[in-house]
């Protein structure tokens, strides 16, 4: 097994010096770190070191530090790969042998700089993007946590609305926790195409597919209420229901079917070119974004039409109307649209398709937490009511538990004092 420890070194089962092809041939089935132990102690044997010494070692990057007499800093070049990306050689890490004989823990790679060329920049944006990805995914699932138990605890906030706000929030909690769970699948078991692997690929899709519906419930609630000027009282709870949950489930389930005969393969993650099938779920998400791009197209139309024709006092009422619309437009789905297709094949266009999607993906469910719960009016003052109303329970226990403290006889407490002690 050759192991490849940076410029300068050689393997060591190639080297030409007998003692070292007899042990590696000895050593072919260990472990690969043990192998780049005992490979890092052979290219030490010719340094003659005496008194305290650091051992030779090599670090988790592959780095081999030869041994060292304490109190000196060794000095060894940046690794030609790391993680995929190749770094300048002419540069150097430096790491102590400290005065006990033994190795600073942190080696000082500062000076190793990354070469970013055609290849390796692809590389690089790709780990920042996934970067942006967990970290937008982690902010999110905590915002959209909060958000989901401050619609579960104020039911006095329980209209369709706000009912309509609860289920969209759920469908981006399920679709986030999701998504970290296919993180956790190893790439062998995509390979394998494990019958389990295929299910989590399958409810993550619903997830994905419930979402945008659940986009598109509120995208007609709004057109509903304001365009067609229509009594959202009359409308009923179920159809939004019955349309953000039951629809997607069909189509979910057309999509597996086709995967299972005609694309059983990778754990049904990706598809292969040439090959459509993912366009069974994926053409009726793209079709409600369609809609819901019409529904906000007239809703600016109706609200500007009133802008022009309202008075002096309604017209901060319109305008704040027209700017709040235009928050909705990432909350409905409507610039998915905008990269729904990869751009193109040049440099810009790839890494700002690349840094687009990860941040608007991953951080959807905090903007839609945010605008449609913290933001909330509702929310806020039923949010500031519950808490008073708890801070007032509260100091009445207290005081309460202060008059039982206080006797009025040796033997009981008067009703009559604690009434008069805790103020009733």
């Amino acid at each position: 097994m050759a192991t490849s420890l940076g410029p300068g070194t050689t393997n060591s089962c190639s080297s030409p010096d007998r003692r070292l092809v007899l042990r590696c041939n000895s050593s072919m089935t260990l472990p690969l770190s043990v192998l780049q132990e005992r490979y890092c102690e052979a290219l030490s044997s010719h340094r003659n070191v005496t008194g305290p010494h650091c051992n030779a070692t090599t670090d988790q990057i592959g780095t081999c530090w030869p041994r060292t007499s304490a109190g000196e800093l060794v000095e060894r070049p940046c690794p030609e790969f790391f993680n995929g990306i190749k770094y300048n050689t002419t540069r150097n890490a430096y790491r102590e042998c400290l005065g006990n004989g033994t190795w600073a823990i942190k080696v000082n790679y500062s000076q190793c700089e990354p070469i970013l060329d055609d290849e390796t920049k692809p590389v690089l944006h790709y780990k920042v993007a996934m970067i942006i990805n967990y970290l937008g995914h982690c902010i999110s699932v905590g915002a959209l946590i909060v958000a989901f138990l401050l619609f579960l605890c104020l039911r006095s906030i329980r209209c369709l609305r706000n009912i309509i706000h609860w289920n969209l929030i759920t469908t981006f909690i399920l679709r986030n926790v999701m998504w970290f769970v296919l993180q956790t699948i190893d790439h062998n078991i995509h390979e394998s195409n494990e019958a389990w692997c295929r299910c989590i690929t399958t409810i993550f899709n619903y997830f994905v597919v419930t979402n945008f519906f659940w986009m598109f419930v509120e995208g007609c609630y709004l057109h509903t209420a304001i365009v067609m000027t229509y009594s959202t009282d009359k409308l009923r709870k179920w159809v939004f229901l019955f349309i953000g949950w039951c629809i997607p489930f069909p189509i979910i389930v057309s999509w597996a079917v086709c995967k299972l005969y005609y694309e059983n393969e990778l754990c049904w993650f990706g598809k292969e070119p040439g090959k459509y099938i993912d366009y069974i779920y994926q053409g009726p998400v793209i079709l409600v974004l369609l809609i819901n791009f019409v529904f906000l197209f007239n809703i600016v139309r109706i609200l500007m039409t009133k802008l022009r024709a309202s008075t002096t006092s309604e017209t901060i009422q319109y305008r704040k109307a027209v700017k709040a619309t235009l928050v909705l437009l990432p909350l409905l789905g409507i610039t998915y649209m905008l990269f729904f297709v990869n751009p193109g094949e040049d440099d810009i266009s790839q890494i700002f398709f690349i840094y687009f999607n990860s941040f608007l993906q991953s951080f959807q469910g905090f903007f839609v937490s945010v605008f449609y719960c913290f933001l909330n009016g509702e929310v806020r003052s039923a949010a500031r009511k519950r808490w008073h109303r708890w801070q007032d329970h509260h100091s009445l226990r207290v005081r309460v538990a202060r008059a039982m403290s206080i006797p009025t006889s040796p033997t009981r407490i008067s009703f009559h004092s604690i009434k008069q002690t805790a103020g009733m």
